[in-house]
C-alpha cells in the first residue's frame, strides 16, 4: 500500500492548497490512503465542522490532531461524524480517540496519534501509551502501523523511532510547522522528525509575522492571525509499505506557483 502525511494545516491558505493539488497528487503518485494533520486547519487554532467537510472533500481518508484539538467547542461532537483522530494519550474520559484501524487495498492499516510531554498540556506518558497500544494491535494481527507524534521536543519524536523501528510502518512529527531534512528508513521503519507545515511559508510559522515580532520585542502577548494572501505550500511525505514494513519513502513539497520538489529517503 502507499499512504501519505500531510502536515500541519494551518487556515483558509493550507486548506486551499489542498483543494487544488491533493486529488492531482494521488493520482500522479498513485496514493492509496491519505492522513492530515487539522489541529491548526481552522484560523489556526483547532477544526469547525465546516472547515472539515471542505477538507475530506479534498480526498483526505483521516485527520490527525494535536494540542490545537480542542480549540474549537465542536469537536467534541465531530469524533463521530468524521474520521477524526485526538492524542490517544489524553485521558480514556475524553472525547474520541487516538487509534483507528482502516482498511485499505485488503489489508488493515492502524493510524496511532501521539502528543509529547515537553513544553506541551497535560496528558498521559506518550511512550508507555504507544508501548501498549502497539502491543495490542499485534495480538489483533495489525502489522501496518502509521504514528503521527505530535511534539515540540525532537528527542521525544527520535526515541519514539529508537523504541518501536521495525514493529511500526512510518513515524511522522508534527507541531513546530518547520520540516526537517531527515526522512530516512530505519530497519524498515520510515522516519521524519518534522513534516513542516501546510500553509503561508512566508511569514513565522504560517501565521502573520507582526504579532509574533512583537512579541519577541517585548514579551508581550497578542493574536496570532493567519493571512488571507501568502506564498503557500504543501508538504506531503509518502511511504511504499509491504508486510508492515516501508520499503520507500519521499517527500513533495508543492508550492502555489507550481513548483514542486521531491526529496527521497536515505536507507539505513
Amino acid at each position: 500500500m502507499r499512504i501519505a502525511f500531510i502536515g500541519d494545516i494551518i487556515g483558509r491558505p493550507g486548506r486551499s492548497i489542498i483543494k487544488e493539488n491533493l486529488r492531482t497528487l494521488k493520482e500522479k503518485h498513485h496514493i492509496d490512503f491519505v492522513i492530515a494533520n487539522y489541529e491548526n486547519a481552522s484560523h489556526g487554532f483547532g477544526l469547525t465542522p465546516k472547515n472539515a467537510a471542505e477538507l475530506f472533500n479534498t480526498g483526505i481518508d483521516v485527520m490527525t490532531g494535536g494540542n490545537h484539538t480542542w480549540d474549537k467547542k465542536e469537536i467534541h461532537v465531530m469524533f463521530d461524524k468524521y474520521e477524526i483522530l485526538r492524542p490517544h494519550n489524553y485521558p480514556e474520559e475524553v472525547s474520541g480517540t487516538g487509534c483507528k484501524v482502516y482498511g485499505v487495498k485488503g489489508e488493515k492499516l492502524a493510524v496511532l496519534n501521539l502528543m509529547g510531554h515537553y513544553a506541551m498540556p497535560m496528558v498521559e506518558n506518550p511512550f508507555r501509551v504507544a508501548t501498549k497500544t502497539i502491543e495490542d494491535l499485534e495480538v489483533d494481527g495489525v502489522k501496518n502501523i502509521f504514528i503521527d507524534m505530535h511534539a515540540e521536543a525532537t528527542s521525544e519524536k527520535r526515541g519514539l523511532l529508537m523504541m518501536f523501528k521495525t514493529r511500526v510502518s512510518a513515524i511522522v512529527g508534527t507541531h513546530t510547522h518547520v520540516g526537517t531534512d531527515d526522512l530516512q528508513i530505519d530497519e524498515g521503519t520510515g522516519y521524519l522528525t518534522d513534516i513542516g507545515l501546510t500553509g503561508c511559508r512566508d511569514n513565522v510559522i504560517g501565521m502573520d509575522a507582526k504579532v509574533p515580532i512583537y512579541r519577541f520585542m517585548t514579551g508581550l502577548p497578542g493574536r496570532f492571525d493567519v493571512p488571507e494572501k501568502c506564498k503557500a505550500v504543501l508538504q506531503m511525505v509518502i511511504f511504499d509499505i509491504e508486510n508492515g514494513k516501508c520499503t520507500k519513502a519521499f517527500k513533495i513539497k508543492k508550492f502555489n506557483d507550481g513548483r514542486e520538489f521531491m526529496t527521497d529517503a536515505w536507507l539505513d
